[in-house]
């Protein structure tokens, strides 16, 4: 492969340079078309395939990825190799049949981005109305997988998809962590021109503060996600939108503001959800199901559950309750542990702690977000 040439201040020779990067193009070209012949020879190793869901393995990407970290050196940043490569990988997996990932629609949410952020632009977003929705479009097979929201690092958790899996069979194979960036989107030449935003709940309480200080008396409109208020701003004169780039992409607004949100750590973290427990991939987060038939006895039923990690010395990075739904003041646990269930020390933790549970549930254990 050429190398650049060191920058010493001297002229440099434009059309001799505009030759050397057709000649590293023409080589970065044959080298991916390289790897897309060894990804289907792997297609073809494994038999007739029905899709690509019967050969992609998440772990497997997430060690590619990690590596393609360790080794660059820049001047691409390490985000933006990241994003090259996600893409290289996401053609490579579609040359037979792309797969298929459904997400909390409609088009133009957070959501979509997180999707094309894990699993590239080369697969096919299915866009539906409600978590449940992409939960059951998984659980039958018309999604290969699913993404859906999990937490806000400012408003919490969204209970409705950790509700989901008191019933769904359904396990955890990834994590996805995105900056959430709100902008003011909307057709009208001014801030004045607004009389109403609308937007999802959870956006306008992530941008009260700028909303309150610059647009003190608009019509705040709280609706099912921010998509549906873009395509509200895209069809009313005088409504305005929050939103994603994305977002203004697809339906043609302009962003009016940039980074209306309150604080710059704004961020969400989505669950993708498939049919099969992952092997490890070497930096791995499990997340659990656990209860007791007496979790109402108070705070010494939790300390109990949390034994087995204390003497082990798993690091448990989150707990949540939630109600059970079999009887009043009856909870549930959900409990994000670092490591592979299927992995010591946390799998004879975790052995210990199912004997002691009367509900007991390995949700999935993935690799850790890689951004």
């Amino acid at each position: 492969m050429a190398k650049a040439p060191k920058d010493d201040g001297s002229s440099i020779d434009l059309a001799a340079m505009r030759k050397r990067i057709d000649d590293v193009d023409r080589q970065i070209q044959s080298l991916i078309n390289e790897r897309a012949r060894y990804a289907q020879q792997v297609g073809i190793s494994k038999g007739k395939l029905a899709s690509a869901v019967d050969y992609y393995r998440p772990e497997r990407e997430a060690e590619v990825l990690r590596a393609v970290l360790a080794r660059n050196e820049g001047p691409l940043r390490d985000e933006e190799m990241l994003r090259l490569f996600r893409e290289i990988m996401s053609a490579c997996l579609a040359q037979q049949e792309p797969l298929k990932v459904g997400f909390l629609g409609p088009e133009g949410t957070f959501t979509q981005t997180a999707v094309y952020k894990h699993f590239g632009h080369s697969v096919r977003a299915l866009p539906f109305g409600t978590i449940d929705e992409v939960f059951q479009e998984v659980e039958s097979g018309a999604a290969d997988f699913g993404v859906v929201p999990i937490e806000n690092s400012t408003e919490g958790t969204v209970n409705n998809t950790l509700d989901m899996f008191l019933t769904s069979p359904l396990k955890i194979s990834g994590e996805i962590e995105m900056r959430i960036e709100q902008h003011l989107l909307g057709k009208m030449e001014s801030l004045q021109k607004i009389k109403r935003v609308c937007a999802h709940e959870q956006a306008l309480a992530q941008c009260r503060g700028w909303l309150r200080e610059y647009l003190p008396d608009v019509e705040l409109i709280g609706v099912s996600s921010n998509a549906v208020g873009a395509r509200r701003a895209r069809d009313e004169a005088d409504t305005a939108a929050i939103g994603s780039d994305t977002a203004a992409e697809v339906y043609a607004l302009k962003t009016l503001v940039n980074n209306i949100e309150d604080r710059a750590d704004n961020a969400t973290r989505f669950l993708v959800i498939g049919r099969k427990l992952l092997a490890a991939s070497g930096e791995d987060k499990t997340t659990i199901l656990v209860s007791t038939s007496d979790t109402g006895a108070g705070a010494g039923v939790l300390h109990t559950l949390l034994q087995p990690f204390a003497t082990t010395g798993i690091n448990i990075t989150r707990i949540e309750s939630r109600p059970s739904r079999k009887q009043n003041w009856d909870y549930v646990f959900f409990l994000d542990l670092d490591g592979h269930a299927e992995e010591m020390p946390l799998s004879g933790a975790l052995a210990e702690l199912e004997e002691m549970s009367s509900l007991f549930r390995v949700l999935g254990a993935y690799p850790k977000a890689v951004s």
